[in-house]
């Protein structure tokens, strides 16, 4: 009987070594996304100008849809090659998460607006829709607003060119 509690220790041990052995060859920014395959949500959404449009409205091309905030500093390190993309002509939404509308304006004007719509999520019940862990993220959507693949963390040249450009360009 003796036998039996000494080992267990070990066994503890042993399990919980090989889970965190696991955990180290996850990638983070790899997170899985249930919206992949399926449409934006058909909801109402809000610009940052105050403005209601409907999905229909900003779609009929394909785009990236970027998850961003003014309190996220990883936002703010992605922001520039949002804005070199945006001049090549890549066609970018933005959706302004859990942030103050004004705070979200004054950033765009102090850095640049990548974005060819501005929207806001001020409550997050639009992330909670897309399945958003937090910012930034972003969606690369078709013309018929089908996500076809997420990114989570930030948009750079590698991920742009790895993960994105090409669905990009072919749209799906």
């Amino acid at each position: 009987m003796n036998r039996k509690w000494v080992l267990a220790p070990l066994v503890v041990f042993g399990v919980l070594a090989a889970f965190l052995y696991k955990g180290l060859s996850l990638n983070p920014t790899e997170l899985p996304s249930a919206m992949v395959g399926k449409q934006l949500p058909m909801v109402q959404w809000r610009q940052l100008s105050g403005e209601t449009i409907e999905a229909g409205e900003f779609l009929g091309q394909p785009a990236l849809i970027n998850v961003w905030a003014t309190w996220c500093p990883t936002c703010k390190a992605e922001h520039g090659y949002l804005n070199t993309l945006s001049k090549q002509g890549v066609r970018i939404i933005g959706l302004n998460y859990k942030d103050d509308v004004e705070l979200a304006q004054e950033w765009l004007d102090r850095y640049g607006d990548p974005y060819a719509v501005n929207l806001v999520d001020e409550s997050g019940r639009i992330g909670i829709e897309l399945g958003v862990y937090g910012a930034p993220e972003t969606y690369l959507v078709d013309a018929q607003g089908n996500i076809l693949e997420k990114h989570v963390g930030v948009v750079n040249e590698k991920v742009w060119t790895s993960k994105f450009a090409q669905r990009y360009f072919s749209g799906q």
